[in-house]
């Protein structure tokens, strides 16, 4: 028997699509605007697993996309001896406008090479492929409309795909609307009865997962008597809040599991802020006598520790509030290796090019190119990772002579391009070489005062601590040094601020050269360490 400590998936890790293919499963999850995109993660027990690549990667470009737009809602299926994913990306969001292209790519094996993309349309979202045991193809997902006195969630449509002409028929047929929002659909057929799982009540506090069926695909579906399957919205203390948006799997012994997504909040004066993202958690289940989906512990509400595989039955019951035991885990990067571990390392909207994160002009350094403003959705330097705990601790040596205001180089806690705390090495004629805290609040950025520091490499290190962010610093050697000040990590997070965001918290090294004259900086190392 095997224990899962949910998130099992932890940090910025949304939108679980979950597969197995024989003795092996997978999990795509979304990236949004972040590089390289839908991320895969593997696993044989369901307990323990491993990031193992991207599907969307080199030459995948995102530059221009809005925050929190790009790659949402990955649907990994597998039919006719190969790998489908299909995905969105959302171009723009503006007001009651979206700009959504949907695609299709296939693969041999799940670590690719992926096919060239196909397009599947633009009628809304979170597309995913039914494979009906009776040879057709259909996607299933959110029809978007733009009319601002309709409801922007118009319902969940089908279409039929052509995969020999590599196309839909077109014709979008609603199969199921109501009141509420839903989204997130995915079709599974059991027996006599077609299963539509639903993600319901939107990606926050109300959100929740479930279920309708039908005897015929088209309809129509009734919907469960029940409110929900899962959800956490009548719970706000539970450790797992946001539980929605899941797909099925079906171990070989034929038990059912539920991969939904899940957020663990930090308090800030009684608030709840989900600094760490949407995260991807795991829940046993099955069907009852009259057919509909239930938690196998009953309830409703997302179990912490979930027992699989033999002598299971029941052993989940009395976990369902423990604390999750991931454990102490932690890296560290010295960067003597060809290329950036992409594992471990995202950028914003493309890959860095290799004179921009250069790692042969310094063997074991990497020697960062400055770029763009924080603003940009171009062309910023910048490798972030995800933040997984809410006491993490990163560190970063750093060796770099800027020669402005408008060159720096630093640790930088990144949310997106309007929630932001960078602990800058930078200069200026009062001050010469010197360290200073910039932060992003909406359209509102603040400074520090200066540090003064000594020539050299600086050892610049981040803790966040819950809500709350704070640095220190040494030089070659020394005791480290505080930083003045705490700043509000809890503001970097989804529920912060009135716009729509739906990421999560990064850590990394940042660098920027205003006047485009060539400026960089050497990363000798980087250690990050989490702390449950």
């Amino acid at each position: 028997m095997a224990v899962i400590n949910n998130p099992v998936l932890r940090g910025f890790n949304p939108d679980p699509s979950i597969l197995r293919v024989g003795e092996d499963y997978y999990i795509a999850t979304s990236t949004f605007e972040f590089h390289p995109s839908v991320r895969l993660h593997h696993s044989t027990d369901l307990a323990t697993w491993t990031t193992i690549g991207h599907a969307l990667d080199d030459g995948f470009d995102l530059r221009g996309i809005p925050d929190s737009g790009g790659v949402w809602a990955p649907s990994l299926s597998h039919a006719e001896g190969k790998f489908w994913l299909a995905y969105s990306i959302v171009r723009s969001m503006d007001g009651d406008d979206k700009d959504i292209d949907n695609y299709l790519v296939t693969a041999d094996a799940v670590t690719g090479p992926w096919s060239a993309p196909v397009h599947l349309g633009s009628r809304g979202f979170d597309f995913s492929f039914f494979h009906d045991p009776d040879g057709r193809h259909w996607i299933v997902g959110v029809q978007w409309d733009q009319r601002p006195e309709h409801p922007s969630f118009s319902g969940l449509v089908v279409e039929q795909y052509l995969p020999d002409e590599r196309r839909t028929t077109g014709d979008a047929i609603t199969i199921y609307r109501e009141d509420g929002l839903v989204e997130g659909p995915n079709l599974y057929r059991l027996g006599d009865w077609y299963y539509l799982l639903i993600a319901a009540g939107g990606t926050g506090w109300n959100h929740g997962i479930t279920l309708a069926r039908s005897r015929d695909l088209l309809g129509p579906y009734e919907r469960d008597p029940r409110e929900a399957v899962l959800t956490t919205r009548d719970a706000p203390g539970h450790p797992l809040q946001k539980a929605g948006h899941g797909e099925l799997v079906q171990t070989p012994e034929g038990d059912w599991l539920l991969a939904h997504l899940a957020s663990r909040p930090t308090l800030h004066l009684g608030e709840r802020y989900s600094t760490l993202g949407r995260e991807t958690c795991l829940q046993r289940v099955a069907f009852d006598a009259d057919g509909w989906l239930r938690l196998a512990h009953g309830g409703h509400h997302a179990a912490v520790e979930v027992a699989v595989g033999a002598a299971t039955d029941g052993a989940d019951a009395a976990m369902t509030e423990t604390d999750a035991a991931a454990g102490v885990r932690e890296w560290v990067d010295e960067f003597d290796g060809p290329v950036l571990d992409s594992a471990r390392w995202s950028t914003l909207r493309a890959a860095l090019p290799p004179h921009v994160a250069d790692l042969t002009g310094r063997p074991g350094r990497l020697r960062l190119r400055g770029g763009h403003s924080a603003a940009s959705v171009f062309d910023q330097s910048m490798i972030l990772t995800r933040v997984e705990e809410h006491r993490t601790e990163f560190e970063v040596v750093v060796d770099a002579e800027p020669r402005s205001p408008r060159e720096a180089v630093g640790p930088i806690a990144w949310y997106d391009r309007s929630g932001w705390i960078w602990l800058q090495v930078t200069h200026d004629r009062e001050n010469g070489r010197h360290l200073r805290v910039v932060r992003r609040d909406g359209s509102t950025t603040t400074r520090s005062a200066a540090v003064a520091v000594p020539e050299g490499p600086l050892r610049l290190r981040a803790v966040l601590n819950g809500p709350e962010l704070r640095f220190s610093w040494t030089g070659a050697e020394g005791e480290w040094a505080p930083v003045p000040g705490a700043y509000p990590a809890w503001t970097l997070s989804d529920d912060y601020g009135p716009r729509l965001r739906f990421t999560g918290l990064f850590v990394g090294v940042r660098a920027e050269d205003l006047d485009g004259r060539g400026w960089t900086a050497d990363i000798a190392s980087a250690r990050l360490r989490f702390t449950p």
